[in-house]
């Protein structure tokens, strides 16, 4: 009797390890998308202070329907540079209610040792960067809402 049930619980445990790999398998190939009414952009998430780091430095280019979401796990202040950042950014702050709080536009790259801070003196917990120039051609303002899909 206690051989059967060993029998089980290690089928049972093989089984759940079987369907969390394959439903982490599955999520790697979900497309993040933040959208602002009509606009939707395929998003990079940054979840670790590494990630928050790294960012998107030494990206040659960066396709206009994408960007990187930074996700904080609590509202606060994030200042952000551009440190070895080779391209234009829109920088975008976005409060707990999804809110836009503050948008950094056409952000150039610093090309010193000693770059200024971008802090924009607003808590938020989200912050998304775009390809320079995108705040302006898609008219996004201050107090618009984000929704992530």
């Amino acid at each position: 009797m206690e051989k059967k049930i060993f029998l089980i619980i290690i089928f049972l445990i093989i089984i759940i390890t079987l369907t969390i790999v394959l439903f982490l398998v599955n999520r790697k190939g979900e497309k993040n998308l933040v959208c602002f009414e009509n606009h939707c952009f395929q998003v990079e998430l940054s979840l670790t202070q590494t990630e928050y780091e790294r960012g998107l430095m030494f990206r040659e280019s960066l396709d206009a329907d994408k960007g990187m979401l930074f996700i904080f796990k609590e509202e606060g202040e994030y200042p952000f540079w551009m440190k070895n950042t080779l391209i234009p950014l829109d920088i975008i702050w976005i409060d707990k209610n999804k809110e836009v709080v503050f948008i950094n536009k056409n952000t150039k790259p610093c090309e010193v040792d000693s770059c200024s801070i971008i802090n924009p003196n607003r808590k938020a917990q989200y912050v998304l960067e775009l390809s320079g120039g995108t705040v302006d051609k898609i008219g996004l303002n201050v107090g618009e809402k984000i929704i992530f899909k």
